[in-house]
């Protein structure tokens, strides 16, 4: 998911209950972070949904950083 952040993925389920995602980043040694998940309500990401994403990834650059 580049619009979220350089090495972010995301995981895709459907089952009867509906649409899920998690939004995720593997790129770093210590841990596998996960940025966001979220049951699925349209056809298209929400933008609030993307916007918590990227702003938790460069929370977690900053605090890597440290």
């Amino acid at each position: 998911m580049k619009t979220v952040g350089q090495g972010v993925c995301e995981i895709r389920i459907r089952e009867d209950g509906g649409a899920f995602r998690v939004i995720y980043v593997a790129k770093f040694e210590s841990a596998i972070y996960v940025l966001h998940c979220f049951q699925k309500k349209a056809q298209k990401t929400s933008r609030e949904d993307i916007t918590l994403a990227t702003r938790r990834y460069k929370d977690l650059l900053k605090d890597l950083a440290q």
